[in-house]
């Protein structure tokens, strides 16, 4: 493949992103609000009814020490499962429709920006 079609291909492709590319951690800060009740973030982050979510982005799913994943997560983990950006967008977006049997009560995040910050927030606790 010559240099001038191997660029459009890779313009292609950065065009095609969604826009999570492009989330604010500020407003992902916010937004993450509403993960609190089960989760934290940052330098003294514990497990609570989930688990921490320090450097979830491109990790392995049950990945967490000391919690105690549900099945269905757990056999995830068998297929190598790993959290990607484009992973956890749809899983924000509707987390027991990606993960049948999950715990996890949260109905999802339905706009596109909201995920789009909350995945921004969570790559600054890498």
């Amino acid at each position: 493949m010559n240099f001038a079609r191997l660029l459009i291909v890779a313009l292609g492709i950065g065009l095609a992103l969604p826009a999570f590319a492009e989330g604010d951690p500020a407003k992902g800060k916010k937004v993450f609000r509403k993960c609190k009740a089960c989760h934290t973030v940052g330098e003294k982050a514990k497990n609570k009814i989930g688990p921490v979510l320090n450097g979830i982005i491109d990790n392995e799913i049950a990945s967490v020490e000391g919690f105690k994943y549900s099945r269905a997560f757990l056999a995830k983990k068998e297929e190598g499962f790993v959290w990607t950006v484009e992973v956890l967008d749809t899983y924000l977006a509707k987390p027991r429709k990606l993960i049948k049997g999950s715990k996890m009560s949260f109905a999802g995040l339905r706009k596109e920006k909201d995920r789009a910050n909350v995945i921004a927030y969570l790559q600054t606790f890498e």
